[in-house]
Protein backbone atom coordinates (compact mmCIF):
# COMPACT_ATOMS: atom_id res chain seq x y z
CA UNK A 1 0.00 0.00 0.00
CA UNK A 2 3.19 2.50 0.94
CA UNK A 3 4.49 1.48 -2.62
CA UNK A 4 1.70 2.56 -4.44
CA UNK A 5 1.04 5.95 -2.50
CA UNK A 6 4.42 7.03 -3.21
CA UNK A 7 4.09 5.84 -6.60
CA UNK A 8 0.90 8.20 -7.10
CA UNK A 9 1.59 10.93 -4.55
CA UNK A 10 1.58 13.48 -7.35
CA UNK A 11 -2.51 12.56 -8.30
CA UNK A 12 -2.84 11.80 -4.46
CA UNK A 13 -1.59 15.22 -3.78
CA UNK A 14 -4.20 16.97 -6.49
CA UNK A 15 -7.28 14.51 -5.18
CA UNK A 16 -6.75 16.11 -1.89
CA UNK A 17 -6.40 19.43 -2.90
CA UNK A 18 -9.22 19.67 -5.14
CA UNK A 19 -11.13 17.98 -2.53
CA UNK A 20 -10.60 20.71 -0.23
CA UNK A 21 -11.15 23.21 -2.88
CA UNK A 22 -14.63 21.65 -4.10
CA UNK A 23 -15.51 21.62 -0.14
CA UNK A 24 -14.23 25.59 0.06
CA UNK A 25 -16.23 26.44 -3.40
CA UNK A 26 -19.37 24.64 -1.67
CA UNK A 27 -19.09 26.85 1.67
CA UNK A 28 -18.04 30.31 0.54
CA UNK A 29 -19.33 30.71 -3.22
CA UNK A 30 -21.98 27.96 -3.24
CA UNK A 31 -25.51 28.35 -4.76
CA UNK A 32 -28.43 29.67 -2.52
CA UNK A 33 -31.13 28.65 -4.35
CA UNK A 34 -30.24 25.01 -5.17
CA UNK A 35 -30.36 24.96 -8.91
CA UNK A 36 -26.71 25.10 -9.80
CA UNK A 37 -25.35 20.87 -10.08
CA UNK A 38 -22.15 21.08 -8.53
CA UNK A 39 -22.40 24.33 -6.05
CA UNK A 40 -25.48 23.42 -4.24
CA UNK A 41 -24.71 20.25 -2.43
CA UNK A 42 -21.30 19.88 -0.31
CA UNK A 43 -21.72 16.00 -1.62
CA UNK A 44 -21.12 16.73 -5.19
CA UNK A 45 -19.16 19.63 -4.93
CA UNK A 46 -15.87 17.94 -2.78
CA UNK A 47 -15.60 14.71 -5.42
CA UNK A 48 -16.42 16.64 -8.29
CA UNK A 49 -13.14 19.10 -6.60
CA UNK A 50 -11.04 15.66 -5.54
CA UNK A 51 -11.45 14.06 -9.33
CA UNK A 52 -10.34 17.50 -11.12
CA UNK A 53 -7.57 17.72 -8.95
CA UNK A 54 -6.40 14.66 -9.75
CA UNK A 55 -6.44 15.13 -13.40
CA UNK A 56 -4.74 18.30 -13.16
CA UNK A 57 -2.15 17.20 -10.66
CA UNK A 58 -1.37 13.94 -13.37
CA UNK A 59 -0.74 16.42 -16.19
CA UNK A 60 2.22 17.37 -14.46
CA UNK A 61 3.97 13.68 -14.17
CA UNK A 62 6.75 12.76 -16.63
CA UNK A 63 6.30 9.92 -19.06
CA UNK A 64 8.93 7.23 -18.77
CA UNK A 65 10.10 5.77 -22.49
CA UNK A 66 10.03 1.69 -22.34
CA UNK A 67 12.37 0.69 -25.08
Amino acid sequence: MKNKLMRYKLETAGVITGAIAGWMYWYFIGCSNGHCLIASNPLVSTPYGALMGGIAFSMFRKQSVKQ
